[in-house]
């Protein structure tokens, strides 16, 4: 079996053609090889804290939160600086959820070192007093930019953006919820509101480029991916809102081996992702910067939790 290395190597060559001059091959590959910023992130884990089990239809074995920790712990040893993000609906799932209402998901996600997570719709099932009891055992960042919670039981615990320093490098992030109308009860949302999720994000782009000089932009979504018609998702969201370069997306449930270009208005490209629900998958994107160029190389990968991790 050859090395990971080896193999990167080869790859370079492979997509560069015979041209490559090996000490070109080799400065490309250790780039690769050592990532800057590692992004690890998972969606709709839905208190998914014990694997399926092995008799399931589908997905038997898989997923288990005690696995994804190891995993991610083990990711923390090999690099540097890691990002850990979650794209909401933590809550509702599993008689864990029934028992404990999310305060277990959220201690363990602490333990983790979650950074953020989106705000999902599933987590409004207990209404915002529950939403707020469990957030008091989180020691992370609940982010949604889109909806207004003042005033509400859940005001306290959810910020619109966050920025995360990394080595000098400035990493926005903020999050976007999905329309609470037909979704959610009223009786359980309360006085939250929901607001225009395009003109939201294009506030925190404006904000997090021209008053903070972030250098990389990260949305976590609870859009959903994409919609047949007029339904806002991350696909139209990055079609209409330039300056995002991830989105990080859940509510769809959505597999998606590879991470998704779409252009913007100004002609860049956000990359949109998500890794399905119940925790099945944890998701990597590597950010490999380069003084030399503004935007960094992006490598994408997946883990299944149970399977080879």
């Amino acid at each position: 079996m050859i090395s990971r290395k080896t193999f990167l190597k080869q790859s370079v060559y492979a997509l560069a053609g015979s041209a490559v001059v090996p000490g070109i091959a080799d400065k490309f590959t250790d780039l690769i090889e050592n990532p800057s910023i590692t992004i690890l992130y998972t969606n709709d884990t839905h208190s998914r804290i014990d694997p399926y089990p092995k008799n399931a239809r589908e997905f038997a074995g898989l997923g288990g939160i005690a696995k994804r920790s190891s995993l991610v712990k083990k990711i923390r040893f090999e690099e540097k600086n890691v990002l850990l993000l979650d794209a909401g609906d933590v809550f509702q799932g599993t008689p864990w959820f029934d028992q404990y209402g999310g305060k277990v998901d959220f201690e363990m996600m602490s333990e983790m070192g979650y950074d953020a997570m989106a705000i999902g719709n599933h987590e409004f099932d207990l209404g915002l007093e529950g939403f707020a009891d469990a957030a008091k055992s989180a020691e992370f960042s609940f982010l949604c930019a889109n909806y207004s919670t003042w005033n509400t039981p859940m005001h306290p615990f959810v910020e619109h953006e966050l920025i995360k320093e990394i080595d000098g490098y400035k990493v926005g992030i903020f999050g976007l919820g999905i329309q609470l109308e037909g979704i959610v009860d009223p009786k359980l949302h309360g006085r939250v509101h929901y607001r225009d999720p395009v003109l939201s994000a294009k506030r925190s782009v404006e904000n997090f480029r021209n008053f903070h000089a972030c250098d990389y932009i990260i949305c976590l979504s609870h859009l959903g991916y994409e919609y047949d018609g007029n339904q806002i998702d991350d696909v139209s969201l990055a079609q209409e809102v330039s300056g995002i370069d991830l989105i990080i997306g859940g509510h769809t449930h959505t597999f998606l081996d590879n991470h998704v270009a779409v252009e913007n208005p100004d002609g860049s490209e956000t990359l949109i992702t998500q890794m399905g629900h119940s925790g099945i998958r944890l998701g990597r994107i590597d950010l490999h910067l380069n003084k030399k160029s503004p935007r960094p190389l992006v490598t994408s990968q997946y883990y299944t939790i149970g399977g080879n991790s």
